[in-house]
């Protein structure tokens, strides 16, 4: 795969863009080696995600939900960020005004570099205490399998995600919509399209007047809302189109 896949719009935008924004999803984070959250394998398949990621779960068996997300943890510190990771991370020291946004949880954006992230769904490196909302870092984590308790009032500590049932961050989703609202381009990359509110946000960019193009492997259920979509892997892509934007800012 060559740039000459882009499109002529794509081109100039890179060419002359100042505002873009990205919003991922699990499929960026497949390329590494993360299993998709619907995918755990082993011990975990017999469990619906449903029935481990939200409150009621957790408060009939916290140490079960609690050993589900160790799994994950653990899974996740095993890979590295990949190409398209490291990409996005390089395309944020390039662009005045760049915004990523991602609906994923293990934290790879910012292992590649990349800062000041909108984590619609959360982090699972970081968990809080549900009385008292102290929060608690990875490295603070007793290694144990059952749930641990909150230093300071000893109440439930539960993995700094959204379970479902739960609303999203509102700062997070308003950062997030902001940046769809004012970018003059908007990259989907790596999501399926059918988690809301994250699903909304092209559209919203589009409505809005940003170029809006997707990035996948397989076209999502909101492709045909894309002004152009790009069917290949984001590890792929990405430097491609960091190189792009790299060089004709250079002979500009």
């Amino acid at each position: 795969m060559d740039a000459s896949l882009f499109s002529d719009r794509l081109h100039s935008l890179l060419e002359r863009a100042d505002s873009i924004a990205v919003l991922t999803g699990a499929g960026v984070s497949a390329e590494s080696g993360v299993p998709t959250f619907r995918d755990p394998g082993g011990l975990w398949s017999r469990f619906k995600p449903e029935e481990l990621a939200n409150v009621d779960a957790f408060m009939r068996n916290p140490d079960l939900v609690w050993e589900w997300y160790t799994y994950r943890r653990e899974l996740i510190a095993g890979v590295q960020p990949n190409p398209g990771h490291v990409a996005l991370a390089e395309m944020q020291t390039l662009i005045p005004d760049f915004t990523l946004v991602t609906q994923n949880v293990d934290n790879l954006h910012q292992r590649a570099g990349s800062t000041d992230v909108v984590e619609l769904h959360g982090n699972i490196e970081r968990s809080f205490c549900m009385d008292c909302r102290a929060t608690v870092d990875k490295i603070d984590l007793p290694a144990s399998k059952a749930v641990p308790r909150c230093a300071h009032c000893g109440g439930l500590i539960r993995p700094g995600v959204v379970w479902f049932g739960e609303m999203l961050p509102d700062a997070q989703l308003r950062r997030a919509s902001d940046a769809a609202a004012r970018c003059q381009l908007f990259l989907s990359i790596g999501t399926s399209g059918e988690v809301y509110p994250a699903a909304q946000l092209p559209g919203l960019a589009r409505e809005h007047g940003a170029w809006v193009v997707e990035i996948n492997p397989r076209p999502s259920s909101i492709a045909h809302r894309m002004h152009e979509c790009i069917e290949a892997p984001s590890g792929v892509v990405l430097p491609l189109l960091v190189d792009v934007f790299r060089r004709s800012r250079l002979s500009a």
